[in-house]
C-alpha cells in the first residue's frame, strides 16, 4: 500500500485575516468531509473538511475565537473579524478538537478518509474518502476507521512513497 504523507507536528493554522493563530502539536486521528447542509452553508461550499486532533495537541496561540454557527450542542469557533470557521468542539467527544484542515499550512495530507452525511450531498460533489455514510457513522465504526487511518500514516512523514 502506498502511504500518504503525514502531517508534520507541530503545524500552524490561521484564519483568513491572520488574527487567530493556532497550533496542532499531534497528528490527526482521522480526516473527514461532511456533506450536511449545515456544513455546506457554513463553508459556502459542497462540504467541509476537517481533521480530528487529540485535544491535548491543540492550542490557540494568538487571538480569541468566537462561537459562530448555531449556538447549540456543537461549538463552532470562528474569527470574529473575518468569520473564518476554524474548529469545532464536540461536548460528547472532549478528547478531540475537530479542526478545519484547510486552515492548516500544507495541503498534501488533508484528503478526507471518511465522508459523512452523503444523504445531503450535492449530486456532483465527490471525494476520495474510503468510507462513506448517509448520516453520521455509528459509534462502533470509529475505532476501526481510526486504526485504519493511523496504519496508513505509520512511520510519519518519512514514510512517503
Amino acid at each position: 500500500m502506498t502511504r500518504r504523507p503525514s502531517p508534520d507536528a507541530p503545524a500552524t493554522g490561521r484564519c483568513r485575516c491572520g488574527r487567530i493563530v493556532f497550533e496542532v502539536a499531534k497528528p490527526p486521528l482521522i480526516t473527514m468531509a461532511c456533506h450536511c447542509t449545515g456544513c455546506q452553508r457554513m463553508t459556502a461550499s459542497a462540504f467541509s473538511l476537517s481533521a480530528a486532533i487529540p485535544a491535548e495537541g491543540f492550542r490557540v496561540m494568538e487571538g480569541e475565537p468566537a462561537i459562530g454557527g448555531l449556538h447549540g450542542e456543537l461549538e463552532h469557533f470562528c474569527c470574529s473579524r473575518c468569520m473564518s470557521w476554524l474548529f469545532t468542539r464536540i461536548p460528547a467527544a472532549q478528547s478531540m478538537i475537530n479542526v478545519r484542515s484547510p486552515m492548516l499550512e500544507g495541503a498534501d495530507w488533508k484528503e478526507p478518509f471518511v465522508e459523512t452525511w452523503t444523504s445531503e450531498k450535492l449530486p456532483w460533489a465527490t471525494t476520495p474518502a474510503r468510507h462513506s455514510f448517509p448520516g453520521f457513522p455509528p459509534q462502533e465504526a470509529w475505532p476501526r476507521m481510526i486504526a485504519e487511518f493511523q496504519a496508513e500514516f505509520a512511520g510519519g512523514a518519512s514514510a512517503k512513497s
